[in-house]
């Protein structure tokens, strides 16, 4: 189900980007898209609650909601088009175009069994190469399991960064600037992304195999120091491509404007001021 509420979502935010700009009734198409695509999110919860981790399910709920932002927003550009007359950037048809093709570049690897086994058979070799570096003694204990000391890890998709990589493919690809901007923004933040991304798979096995903090050692390196150094390194990362891609501030800019209208509105709303 979750498969074809992505698809769904891709589809209808492709056909959005790759309609002319004139034909407004694409807002609408839009909207369709970042409706399905927050379907996609607020689905997640209740996978990351049975494995108790508490910052991703805040973390896709808060997703959700800025989906449904975006789509509400186009919705209203759709319905009254002179909202854009006013404004110096479409920014919620760049966002749009930014998610499609982030989204084309990842479910290739999510949904092609062949594309999926290869880029975990490829980490799950990196990381097993990089620890036998450090001297640690891991072993291969299935094509895509690495075990340390009588523990074993299982590599998964989510292990190999692909969803990051592909975030960051989308929004340089969908900012208008010369092409040597958008391929010194990518040798900056996709290679870093894999190579960062492989540290941190060897620390939680490591952290995991030699029990470094103690009987939940798995939990906190993976879900809790893993992902805050994850958060740390890809906000270091933007902020080194929005300088090669100062267009790209434009975009977040607009979202984040968008985010406090939207919560501003509904804030009148409540206390009955609107």
């Amino acid at each position: 189900m979750i498969e074809n509420v992505l698809w769904v979502a891709v589809a209808f935010m492709l056909a959005s980007a790759l309609t002319p700009r004139k034909k407004n009734w694409r807002k609408l198409l839009g909207a369709a898209g970042w409706v399905f695509f927050a379907i996609h999110w607020f689905i997640q919860p209740g996978h990351y609650l049975e494995i108790n981790d508490y910052f991703n399910v805040a973390l896709v709920i808060t997703v959700g909601i800025l989906c449904l932002m975006i789509s509400y927003t186009m919705f209203r550009e759709y319905r009254h088009p002179e909202i854009l007359e006013n404004k110096s950037a479409d920014i919620t048809s760049m966002a749009t175009s930014a998610t499609a093709l982030g989204s084309l570049f990842y479910f290739p690897f999510a949904q092609m069994e062949s594309l999926n086994v290869w880029i975990i058979g490829l980490v799950t070799d990196n990381v097993l190469w990089t620890m036998h570096l450090l001297n640690m003694p891991a072993e291969l204990t299935a094509w895509n399991k690495i075990g340390l000391n009588g523990y074993r890890v299982e590599i998964i998709l989510a292990c190999t960064a692909i969803e990051s990589i592909a975030l960051f493919i989308g929004l340089i690809i969908s900012v208008d600037a010369p092409w040597k901007k958008h391929l010194k923004a990518f040798l900056v933040s996709v290679p870093v992304i894999y190579g960062l991304n492989i540290i941190r798979d060897v620390f939680v096995i490591a952290a995991y195999g030699y029990q470094w903090f103690g009987p939940n050692s798995f939990e906190i390196a993976h879900h809790t120091i893993g992902k805050i150094g994850s958060g740390i390194a890809l906000f270091a990362i933007a902020y080194v491509v929005m300088r090669i891609l100062p267009e790209l501030i434009e975009l977040i800019e607009g979202v984040w404007l968008l985010v406090t209208e939207c919560i501003q509105n509904i804030l009148k709303k409540v206390v009955g001021n609107n």
